[in-house]
């Protein structure tokens, strides 16, 4: 497959991207967002956690959000 160039943006052919864009594609992420919270909302343990280093609540923060995406077996 070779390469074309082109003079200006004019003579390109370009599609229109895929699915809503906007105000009705923002409408479209915020209901997503909410039916995943209500479908397994996420769990929060109290309390304060200190680290000793920026890799430390890296690595935290990391297993933290695997356990909340994390799928059970069946």
């Amino acid at each position: 497959m070779g390469l074309r160039k082109y003079r200006s943006v004019t003579e390109m052919n370009v599609s229109p991207p895929p699915g809503p864009t906007g105000v009705r594609g923002l409408r479209l992420a915020c209901e997503l967002s909410e039916l995943a919270f209500a479908l397994r909302p996420w769990r929060f343990e109290p309390g304060v956690r200190r680290f000793h280093s920026a890799e430390e609540a890296d690595g935290y923060r990391r297993q933290w959000e695997a356990r909340q995406v994390r799928v059970e077996a069946r």
